[in-house]
């Protein structure tokens, strides 16, 4: 576990967040500590921020969540022709259905990394709960197979071990974010959400884009071609490179803050 590379806080969940059915009209960054509107036990929903290093300039990670599905081809193809780098978690039930996308990821190693997002897209949640109308996986052994069967579905489509989860919703209960660290994972949380779910429109998609700042670590949806956020975050991705920002996969801070011994 590379801790303190990353710095983030775990912070009881805000609503209308990532897979809300009900998406906010304004940025939702920063994260406030309030109780989660669900059903069943205390979530948490963390935050991450990278480290900001003085003198070279506004950067962000993008992150992007491959639920189900197909693929925006309007964001991936953004992505490469442009050459910014993003972290994709991904799911087993994704990678089934989208094997050219993912070979068109993998053709460019120097921008895409893949991560894990679950098997089946259920919470990673070890007690019984309702969350956004997505029953969790509601035990400790539910949860360590959701994690595990998606790590193993990435080595079996890449060849490569994941290190970093996001679950479905991105809410844990404490237990489950300390079950899932001893598996050898890291918590992928966030502290930008993009689109809502997907489910803002793009001008509100692209303005929640645009209220990033350097550190901030983006969560967005790559999964839903037919919505019209995924019109805004190619606006908002494009509108921060246009501002001058960099774009940085997670590994790729983790790793320079390890080189300067921070």
């Amino acid at each position: 576990m590379a801790r303190g590379l990353l710095a983030f806080s775990l912070l009881a969940a805000q609503p209308a967040l990532a897979g809300t059915p009900e998406a906010p009209t304004t940025p939702v960054k920063p994260l406030s500590a309030i109780a989660a509107k669900t059903q069943g036990p205390r979530l948490l929903e963390p935050k991450l921020v990278m480290a900001k290093i003085p003198g070279e300039g506004p950067a962000v990670a993008l992150t992007f969540d491959a639920c189900m599905g197909q693929t925006d081809a309007r964001i991936l193809d953004m992505l490469i022709d442009n050459q910014i780098p993003a972290t994709i978690f991904v799911t087993a039930r994704w990678l089934k259905r989208n094997p050219e996308p993912l070979a068109k990821m993998m053709a460019h190693p120097e921008l895409f990394e893949i991560e894990n997002h679950g098997e089946n897209h259920v919470p990673a949640v070890d007690r019984p709960a309702s969350i956004y109308g997505i029953a969790a996986a509601g035990s400790p052994e539910a949860v360590a197979r959701e994690v595990e069967a998606g790590a193993e579905a990435i080595v079996k489509a890449t060849g490569k071990r994941s290190t970093w989860f996001r679950g479905a919703t991105a809410k844990y209960t404490r237990t489950s974010i300390q079950q899932i660290q001893a598996m050898g994972f890291e918590i992928a949380g966030y502290s930008v959400n993009g689109d809502g779910g997907s489910l803002l429109g793009a001008s509100v998609t692209a303005k929640h884009f645009a209220s990033a700042r350097d550190g901030d670590v983006i969560i967005a949806h790559i999964n839903q071609p037919t919505h019209a956020a995924g019109e805004g975050v190619v606006k908002g991705v494009l509108a921060l490179k246009a501002k001058g920002y960099r774009f940085l996969k997670l590994s790729e801070r983790r790793e320079t803050l390890s080189a300067k011994g921070l």
